[in-house]
């Protein structure tokens, strides 16, 4: 496995030589062609909004796992999906996206300054405008599901939003809303039961959205992958949970927590990441996939530009 060769394509200003401008968010780098957005999800990777670094093989799992996810849910919600030319990248389509993190919880948690887990061990009772009841344990499992939305932030730190903050300042009309919550809810309602066959607890995730030419709600970037959800075993849970040990996990909260111990939270001097904690993130994402889809997961050699471009021309021959 290498771990100087990960993916962060493309290089250079101009990317993938005739597919115009490149855009980059967090993960994922992007091009807008004939009306469609070419997404290929790279190896970086982010924690506390920051980019740490880059996990080998990372872009790939969480490729093909929102592709898994996207086939099965599409009849909650329809997806941006298009196609998936090659294991870094997918085709979808090219919608308005909405400015809204839709975060369902399922238990308390967490080490991030959005987390739920955080303020309530400080004392807050309501969180995200949410009541919250007296004597909940780190990692306990909440009454009911909860959406804590932020904002989605394109640099920088997303921000904790309420539903009557949504309201009032008319980031999305109430039939919009209304249309969200529910879609959240039903897509982890699934998600939770899809992870329970397999030995594993969907504890929370992040759901985004767009609307298409038409106006029509569709879920996009990602769905249940080790960046946007925990993962954790669901045969050594109660036992950890009992010992107040931290649960056995499949996500990136693995890593979050080895920066929290070497006391970084955002804030400071980032340390380096090391070649054992990559190569162990990197075996955790690759495991959680094949957990989930049940399917065998092949490596391959980096670098991969020419490969992708090579696959790319089946779709754009430019």
């Amino acid at each position: 496995m290498s771990i100087l060769k990960t993916v962060n394509l493309p290089a250079g200003r101009q990317g993938l030589k005739g597919f115009g401008k490149k855009y980059s968010g967090k993960v994922r780098d992007y091009y807008i062609v004939d009306g469609k957005r070419i997404l290929i999800t790279t190896d970086r990777i982010s924690a506390f909004d920051v980019n740490l670094g880059y996990i080998p093989y990372k872009g790939t799992v969480l490729n093909l796992l929102s592709a898994f996810w996207f086939g099965k849910t599409k009849r909650i919600v329809g997806n941006h999906m298009i196609s998936v030319p090659d294991p870094n990248v997918m085709v979808v389509k090219n919608t308005k996206g909405i400015p809204i993190e839709m975060v369902v919880r399922g238990y308390i948690t967490g080490v991030t300054g959005t987390s739920i887990w955080g303020s309530y061990e400080e004392g807050e009772r309501v969180i995200y405008g949410i009541k919250f009841p007296q004597g909940l344990r780190k990692n306990q499992k909440l009454p009911k599901p909860a959406i804590t939305p932020t904002t989605k932030a394109e640099e920088g730190h997303d921000e904790r939003l309420t539903e009557k903050e949504i309201l009032q300042r008319r980031i999305v009309s109430p039939k919009l809303w209304k249309q969200m919550k529910e879609a959240s809810l039903a897509l982890f309602k699934y998600g939770t039961r899809v992870c329970a066959k397999t030995g594993i607890i969907l504890v929370d995730t992040k759901y985004e959205f767009g609307l298409d030419e038409n106006g029509i709600l569709m879920l996009i970037d990602e769905i249940h992958t080790p960046d946007s959800s925990r993962f954790w075993v669901k045969k050594t849970y109660l036992k950890n949970f009992r010992k107040e040990e931290e649960p056995e996990n499949f996500d990136k909260e693995f890593l979050r927590i080895w920066y929290v111990k070497h006391g970084y939270k955002g804030d400071g001097k980032l340390p380096k990441m090391p070649n054992s904690l990559q190569k162990a993130v990197s075996k955790r994402y690759i495991s959680i996939y094949k957990k989930i889809t049940g399917e065998k997961f092949t490596g391959f050699k980096y670098p991969i530009e020419k490969r992708i471009r090579n696959n790319l021309k089946f779709v754009y021959a430019k």
